[in-house]
Parts: structure tokens; C-alpha cells; sequence
């Protein structure tokens, strides 16, 4: 949600790993993307620009995709993403990219929503066992935190946190 919109994340992966992230509002061509977990992110090229089109397989198996994709990005939402995979191809591990960007520090309550959803699309990617970038338990004050089904635990005193 980013105030009272449904959104939808969409985690382009490469080789086992988040490689790149689209976002937009479910109302516009995202809204079939709600009832999809698993395609393609088809990158085209058209008249000298790049367009990205997504691809699913449908419940019988047919393909299906869904042009023009990055038309409904609001440009901001976009440039922060564009940053966000450019991280995400050049390798930072993820919770540093995680930490990067929960420490965004934007000015709209909406941009500041939509981190926090792009947060907990991504978090869902960490490994269970994976250590964060800090690591200090804010109940207990020592190291510990860990991660465990996309949300922060710590193994001395049990305090947890998800996004």
C-alpha cells in the first residue's frame, strides 16, 4: 500500500538473485500483476528507447503479456527504482541495498511509503540466516539480528521487526 493505493512490486531476477525492480499503481496495467506471481520482464527496444513489457503464463499455460509496462510509472517512482537496480546489478549484497534504502531520506509521506514497500519486496529475497547491515539488536543492545522469512529477529533476545 502507499497511502491508500494498492501497489505492486515486480523483482526482476538474474541468475538466483534480484537483479531489478519495477513499481507502479495495481489500478493501471499492474492490476492482473496482483493475481500473478511468476513471468518475465521482456526489455524492447522501440523507435530508439526502451520499453519493458511483462510476460506471464496464464492458468492454462498460454502466454500472456502486457505491453507497455513501464508507461504507467510515475517518473519519480521511477528514477528511485532505476538507482535501486543499478545497485542490485552491480552486486551490493542485499541487505546493504535494503539499509540504502530504508535510509532514503525523502521529503513526501508518499515516496516514503513506497520505500517501505520496495523494503518489504525485497527483504523477501534475503536468505534465512542472513546476517543485516547493522547488526546491533535495538532491545537488547548486542549483536544478533538475523533474518528469517523477510523480517528481523534477534537470537539472543527474541525481538523481532518486520518492515
Amino acid at each position: 500500500m502507499n497511502n491508500d493505493e494498492r501497489w505492486v512490486a515486480v523483482i526482476g531476477m538474474y541468475a538466483g538473485k534480484p537483479y531489478e525492480i519495477f513499481t507502479g499503481r495495481a489500478v493501471d496495467s499492474f492490476s492482473v500483476l496482483t493475481q500473478v506471481s511468476e513471468g518475465k520482464v521482456l526489455k524492447i527496444k522501440e523507435n530508439g528507447k526502451n520499453r519493458y513489457d511483462f510476460q506471464y503464463a496464464d492458468k492454462d499455460g498460454y502466454k500472456v503479456t502486457i505491453e507497455g509496462l513501464s508507461r504507467t510509472f510515475d517518473k519519480e517512482y521511477w528514477n528511485y527504482a532505476r538507482l535501486i537496480s543499478g545497485v542490485l546489478r552491480h552486486g551490493m549484497p542485499l541487505p546493504y541495498v535494503v539499509d540504502m534504502v530504508e535510509n532514503l531520506h525523502l521529503e513526501s509521506a508518499s515516496l516514503n511509503n513506497w520505500k517501505n514497500g520496495v523494503v518489504r519486496a525485497l527483504r523477501k529475497f534475503i536468505p534465512d540466516g542472513t546476517a543485516p547491515s547493522h547488526n546491533t539488536c535495538p532491545a537488547c543492545k548486542m549483536e544478533g539480528l538475523v533474518y528469517q522469512e523477510g523480517c528481523l529477529h534477534c537470537k539472543n533476545c527474541g525481538h523481532s521487526e518486520c518492515a
